[in-house]
């Protein structure tokens, strides 16, 4: 059995400002809904959806 922690840090978001990969780690329990923030730029984005470990997002506010 797998676990949501080892799902979450297999799953790939790449931030759609910045360009850069987002450290998912910080959320064990990411889903569709969710608002998570870029580690690089601070931006607020929304999670889409979740398929085939990438994690599709859009921006809900801009960063710090």
């Amino acid at each position: 059995m797998i676990s949501e922690k080892s799902e979450s840090s297999k799953a790939l978001c790449v931030c759609p400002e910045c360009k850069n990969t987002i450290d998912l780690s910080r959320y064990p329990n990411i889903a569709p809904g969710m608002v998570i923030e870029c580690n690089h730029c601070g931006m607020t984005l929304l999670v889409k959806e979740i398929a085939g470990g990438n994690v599709q997002t859009e921006i809900v506010d801009e960063g710090k």
